[in-house]
Protein backbone atom coordinates (compact mmCIF):
# COMPACT_ATOMS: atom_id res chain seq x y z
CA UNK A 1 0.00 0.00 0.00
CA UNK A 2 1.46 3.48 -0.74
CA UNK A 3 0.92 7.04 0.36
CA UNK A 4 -0.47 7.80 -2.77
CA UNK A 5 -2.98 5.34 -3.34
CA UNK A 6 -4.09 7.31 0.21
CA UNK A 7 -4.56 10.39 -1.21
CA UNK A 8 -6.52 9.61 -4.26
CA UNK A 9 -8.36 7.42 -2.63
CA UNK A 10 -9.26 10.36 -0.10
CA UNK A 11 -10.01 13.09 -2.63
CA UNK A 12 -12.39 10.42 -5.14
CA UNK A 13 -14.35 9.81 -1.82
CA UNK A 14 -14.47 13.89 -0.90
CA UNK A 15 -15.81 14.62 -4.39
CA UNK A 16 -17.69 11.22 -5.60
CA UNK A 17 -16.54 11.65 -9.27
CA UNK A 18 -13.42 10.16 -10.54
CA UNK A 19 -13.17 13.01 -13.30
CA UNK A 20 -13.41 15.80 -10.59
CA UNK A 21 -10.88 14.08 -8.26
CA UNK A 22 -8.43 13.63 -11.45
CA UNK A 23 -8.48 17.38 -12.36
CA UNK A 24 -8.36 18.22 -8.79
CA UNK A 25 -5.41 16.26 -8.52
CA UNK A 26 -3.92 16.95 -11.62
CA UNK A 27 -3.94 13.35 -12.94
CA UNK A 28 -5.45 11.49 -15.60
CA UNK A 29 -8.92 9.63 -15.35
CA UNK A 30 -7.19 6.46 -16.15
CA UNK A 31 -3.91 7.00 -14.02
CA UNK A 32 -6.36 7.98 -11.71
CA UNK A 33 -8.86 4.74 -11.99
CA UNK A 34 -5.59 2.23 -11.91
CA UNK A 35 -4.47 3.48 -9.11
CA UNK A 36 -7.91 3.17 -6.76
CA UNK A 37 -8.54 -0.57 -8.39
CA UNK A 38 -4.84 -1.52 -7.12
CA UNK A 39 -5.80 0.08 -3.61
CA UNK A 40 -8.72 -2.20 -3.95
CA UNK A 41 -7.26 -5.11 -4.99
CA UNK A 42 -4.39 -4.48 -2.05
CA UNK A 43 -7.53 -4.96 0.29
CA UNK A 44 -9.27 -7.70 -1.29
CA UNK A 45 -12.59 -5.25 -1.48
CA UNK A 46 -14.30 -3.02 -3.60
CA UNK A 47 -14.20 0.67 -1.52
CA UNK A 48 -16.75 2.64 -3.89
CA UNK A 49 -20.58 1.31 -5.08
CA UNK A 50 -21.08 3.14 -8.73
CA UNK A 51 -23.84 4.85 -9.05
CA UNK A 52 -24.23 5.93 -12.65
CA UNK A 53 -21.31 8.33 -12.95
CA UNK A 54 -20.91 8.60 -9.15
CA UNK A 55 -19.09 6.75 -6.56
CA UNK A 56 -20.33 6.28 -3.07
CA UNK A 57 -18.34 5.03 -0.31
CA UNK A 58 -19.60 1.02 0.50
CA UNK A 59 -19.55 0.12 4.16
CA UNK A 60 -16.01 -1.18 3.03
CA UNK A 61 -15.10 2.13 2.06
CA UNK A 62 -16.29 3.94 5.24
CA UNK A 63 -14.41 2.41 7.55
CA UNK A 64 -10.85 2.74 5.78
CA UNK A 65 -11.76 5.94 4.89
CA UNK A 66 -11.66 7.15 8.62
CA UNK A 67 -8.05 5.28 9.24
CA UNK A 68 -6.94 6.47 6.15
CA UNK A 69 -7.61 10.00 6.75
CA UNK A 70 -5.89 9.73 10.61
CA UNK A 71 -3.18 8.17 9.06
CA UNK A 72 -2.43 10.71 6.74
CA UNK A 73 -3.33 13.68 8.97
CA UNK A 74 -0.57 12.16 11.46
CA UNK A 75 2.18 11.91 8.42
CA UNK A 76 1.58 15.77 7.74
CA UNK A 77 1.72 17.06 11.68
CA UNK A 78 5.29 15.00 11.68
CA UNK A 79 6.49 16.38 8.26
CA UNK A 80 5.58 20.46 9.65
CA UNK A 81 6.60 19.22 13.36
CA UNK A 82 10.20 18.33 12.27
CA UNK A 83 9.79 21.39 9.90
CA UNK A 84 9.55 23.84 12.52
CA UNK A 85 11.98 22.30 14.38
CA UNK A 86 14.91 22.77 11.22
CA UNK A 87 13.81 25.79 10.08
CA UNK A 88 11.85 27.71 13.34
CA UNK A 89 12.44 30.94 11.84
CA UNK A 90 11.01 30.03 8.73
CA UNK A 91 7.21 28.96 7.93
CA UNK A 92 3.86 29.61 6.48
CA UNK A 93 0.66 29.89 8.77
CA UNK A 94 -2.11 28.71 7.19
CA UNK A 95 -5.56 30.37 8.74
CA UNK A 96 -9.43 30.34 7.58
CA UNK A 97 -11.60 32.66 8.52
CA UNK A 98 -15.43 33.59 8.25
CA UNK A 99 -15.51 37.07 9.57
CA UNK A 100 -12.06 39.15 8.15
CA UNK A 101 -13.01 42.40 10.23
CA UNK A 102 -10.76 42.28 12.72
CA UNK A 103 -8.20 40.34 10.84
CA UNK A 104 -6.16 43.47 8.98
CA UNK A 105 -5.19 44.76 12.49
CA UNK A 106 -4.59 41.22 14.05
CA UNK A 107 -2.27 40.31 10.91
CA UNK A 108 -0.19 43.86 11.12
CA UNK A 109 0.53 43.11 14.92
CA UNK A 110 1.61 39.63 14.18
CA UNK A 111 3.64 40.94 11.21
CA UNK A 112 5.42 43.49 12.94
CA UNK A 113 6.13 40.99 15.51
CA UNK A 114 7.73 37.92 13.36
CA UNK A 115 8.20 39.77 9.68
CA UNK A 116 10.14 36.51 8.87
CA UNK A 117 6.56 34.65 8.86
CA UNK A 118 4.74 34.38 6.06
CA UNK A 119 0.67 33.71 5.97
CA UNK A 120 -1.74 32.49 3.53
CA UNK A 121 -5.78 33.13 4.66
CA UNK A 122 -8.87 31.88 2.80
CA UNK A 123 -12.17 33.56 3.72
CA UNK A 124 -14.54 31.00 3.77
CA UNK A 125 -18.42 29.79 4.83
CA UNK A 126 -18.45 28.32 7.49
CA UNK A 127 -18.91 24.60 6.40
CA UNK A 128 -16.04 25.23 4.26
CA UNK A 129 -13.84 26.44 7.71
CA UNK A 130 -14.80 23.44 9.47
CA UNK A 131 -13.97 21.10 6.46
CA UNK A 132 -10.39 22.19 6.70
CA UNK A 133 -10.29 22.26 10.42
CA UNK A 134 -11.84 18.52 10.55
CA UNK A 135 -8.56 17.55 8.12
CA UNK A 136 -6.39 19.93 9.91
CA UNK A 137 -5.33 21.79 6.62
CA UNK A 138 -5.29 25.11 8.89
CA UNK A 139 -3.29 26.32 12.14
CA UNK A 140 -6.04 28.57 13.24
CA UNK A 141 -9.40 29.68 12.16
CA UNK A 142 -11.02 32.47 13.77
CA UNK A 143 -14.88 32.21 13.42
CA UNK A 144 -18.12 33.44 14.28
CA UNK A 145 -20.30 31.25 14.87
CA UNK A 146 -18.13 29.48 17.62
CA UNK A 147 -17.81 25.82 16.05
CA UNK A 148 -17.65 23.12 18.81
CA UNK A 149 -16.89 19.46 17.76
CA UNK A 150 -14.77 16.43 19.29
CA UNK A 151 -11.74 17.32 17.45
CA UNK A 152 -11.95 20.86 17.55
CA UNK A 153 -10.41 23.68 20.76
CA UNK A 154 -12.47 26.87 20.49
CA UNK A 155 -11.55 29.56 22.28
CA UNK A 156 -14.35 32.97 22.52
CA UNK A 157 -12.28 36.10 21.86
CA UNK A 158 -14.81 38.50 22.25
CA UNK A 159 -18.49 39.17 21.73
CA UNK A 160 -19.79 41.91 19.22
CA UNK A 161 -22.76 42.78 19.13
CA UNK A 162 -24.56 43.32 15.58
CA UNK A 163 -25.57 47.09 14.55
CA UNK A 164 -27.89 48.15 11.97
CA UNK A 165 -26.34 50.31 9.40
CA UNK A 166 -28.62 52.81 7.54
CA UNK A 167 -27.47 55.72 4.99
CA UNK A 168 -28.32 59.33 6.80
CA UNK A 169 -30.87 60.07 4.52
CA UNK A 170 -32.51 57.12 5.85
CA UNK A 171 -35.87 57.67 7.59
CA UNK A 172 -34.78 55.66 10.78
CA UNK A 173 -31.00 57.85 10.69
CA UNK A 174 -32.35 60.48 13.58
CA UNK A 175 -32.72 57.22 16.00
CA UNK A 176 -30.33 55.59 18.13
CA UNK A 177 -32.15 52.57 18.80
CA UNK A 178 -34.46 49.97 16.50
CA UNK A 179 -36.51 47.30 17.20
CA UNK A 180 -36.13 43.91 14.88
CA UNK A 181 -39.98 44.27 14.07
CA UNK A 182 -39.64 48.23 12.46
CA UNK A 183 -37.33 46.61 9.96
CA UNK A 184 -39.55 43.94 8.20
CA UNK A 185 -40.40 45.83 5.29
CA UNK A 186 -36.67 47.05 4.19
CA UNK A 187 -34.29 46.46 1.84
CA UNK A 188 -31.42 45.22 3.12
CA UNK A 189 -27.71 43.79 1.16
CA UNK A 190 -25.73 41.49 3.18
CA UNK A 191 -23.29 38.58 2.53
CA UNK A 192 -24.65 35.26 1.16
CA UNK A 193 -26.28 32.10 3.21
CA UNK A 194 -23.42 30.13 4.59
CA UNK A 195 -21.46 33.13 6.31
CA UNK A 196 -21.99 32.98 10.11
CA UNK A 197 -23.55 36.44 10.54
CA UNK A 198 -25.85 36.02 7.58
CA UNK A 199 -27.07 32.96 9.33
CA UNK A 200 -27.58 34.01 12.70
CA UNK A 201 -29.44 36.86 11.56
CA UNK A 202 -31.40 35.86 9.52
CA UNK A 203 -32.61 33.55 12.62
CA UNK A 204 -33.12 36.21 14.84
CA UNK A 205 -35.31 38.10 12.35
CA UNK A 206 -37.51 34.82 11.61
CA UNK A 207 -38.44 34.43 15.63
CA UNK A 208 -39.28 38.11 15.37
CA UNK A 209 -41.39 37.45 12.81
CA UNK A 210 -40.06 38.22 9.74
CA UNK A 211 -37.66 36.87 6.55
CA UNK A 212 -35.29 40.03 5.75
CA UNK A 213 -35.51 41.41 2.08
CA UNK A 214 -31.77 41.43 0.21
CA UNK A 215 -31.16 43.21 -2.76
CA UNK A 216 -27.72 42.36 -2.38
CA UNK A 217 -25.90 39.31 -1.64
CA UNK A 218 -21.86 38.76 -2.09
CA UNK A 219 -19.09 37.30 -0.79
CA UNK A 220 -17.44 40.33 0.53
CA UNK A 221 -18.56 41.85 3.73
CA UNK A 222 -16.28 44.66 3.23
CA UNK A 223 -18.41 45.87 0.57
CA UNK A 224 -21.57 46.83 2.48
CA UNK A 225 -20.84 49.33 3.71
CA UNK A 226 -20.59 51.00 0.17
CA UNK A 227 -23.72 50.01 -0.24
CA UNK A 228 -25.64 51.43 2.56
CA UNK A 229 -23.36 54.58 1.73
CA UNK A 230 -25.28 54.10 -1.60
CA UNK A 231 -28.55 54.00 -0.41
CA UNK A 232 -29.00 50.43 -2.26
CA UNK A 233 -30.48 48.95 1.18
CA UNK A 234 -29.66 49.10 4.79
CA UNK A 235 -27.25 46.04 6.49
CA UNK A 236 -26.76 43.94 9.67
CA UNK A 237 -23.20 44.46 10.34
CA UNK A 238 -21.16 43.73 13.79
CA UNK A 239 -19.39 46.72 15.68
CA UNK A 240 -15.55 45.27 14.79
CA UNK A 241 -17.01 45.81 10.95
CA UNK A 242 -18.55 49.34 10.96
CA UNK A 243 -16.75 51.79 9.54
CA UNK A 244 -16.43 56.01 10.26
CA UNK A 245 -18.38 56.78 7.21
CA UNK A 246 -20.01 60.55 7.82
CA UNK A 247 -22.88 58.95 5.66
CA UNK A 248 -23.36 56.27 7.20
CA UNK A 249 -25.71 55.41 10.97
CA UNK A 250 -25.39 52.77 13.35
CA UNK A 251 -28.09 51.78 15.11
CA UNK A 252 -28.43 49.13 18.61
CA UNK A 253 -30.93 46.38 18.02
CA UNK A 254 -33.27 46.67 21.42
CA UNK A 255 -35.54 43.81 22.82
CA UNK A 256 -33.28 41.22 20.97
CA UNK A 257 -30.00 39.70 22.04
CA UNK A 258 -28.34 40.33 18.31
CA UNK A 259 -24.50 39.47 18.63
CA UNK A 260 -21.83 37.16 17.99
CA UNK A 261 -19.61 35.25 19.50
CA UNK A 262 -15.75 35.74 18.04
CA UNK A 263 -14.04 32.42 18.37
CA UNK A 264 -10.50 31.19 17.66
CA UNK A 265 -10.67 27.65 16.66
CA UNK A 266 -8.23 24.85 15.94
CA UNK A 267 -7.77 20.82 15.78
CA UNK A 268 -6.91 19.27 19.30
CA UNK A 269 -4.32 17.03 17.36
CA UNK A 270 -2.62 19.48 15.06
CA UNK A 271 0.88 20.17 15.74
CA UNK A 272 0.78 23.83 17.05
CA UNK A 273 4.66 25.53 15.39
CA UNK A 274 6.27 28.22 17.24
CA UNK A 275 4.87 30.59 14.69
CA UNK A 276 1.19 29.78 15.56
CA UNK A 277 1.00 29.84 19.17
CA UNK A 278 2.60 33.23 18.90
CA UNK A 279 -0.34 34.09 16.67
CA UNK A 280 -2.42 32.90 19.40
CA UNK A 281 -0.92 35.49 21.82
CA UNK A 282 -1.35 38.31 19.18
CA UNK A 283 -5.46 37.17 18.77
CA UNK A 284 -5.95 37.13 22.37
CA UNK A 285 -3.82 40.53 23.23
CA UNK A 286 -5.81 41.99 20.60
CA UNK A 287 -9.01 41.61 21.40
CA UNK A 288 -8.41 41.66 25.39
CA UNK A 289 -7.28 44.97 24.50
CA UNK A 290 -10.55 45.51 22.24
CA UNK A 291 -13.06 43.91 25.15
CA UNK A 292 -11.60 46.60 27.25
CA UNK A 293 -12.22 49.33 25.12
CA UNK A 294 -16.24 48.87 24.82
CA UNK A 295 -16.66 48.23 28.79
Amino acid sequence: MELLQLKYFLEVARVEHMTEAARSLHVTQSSLSKTIGRLEEDLGVPLFDRIGRKLRLNEFGKRFYYRAERALFELEQGRQEIRDLSSPEHGILELAVTTASTLPQILREFRNKRPDILFHVQMLTTQEMVMLLHRGEVDFCLSSPAIRGEDIETQIMFIDPILVAVPKEHRLADRNNISLTELRDECFVGVKRGYGTRDLVDSICQSAGFIPTYVYEGDEPARLSSLVEAGIGIAFIPSTARHSREHIKYLKVENHELVREIALLWHRNRYISRAALEFREVVVEYFGTISKQTI
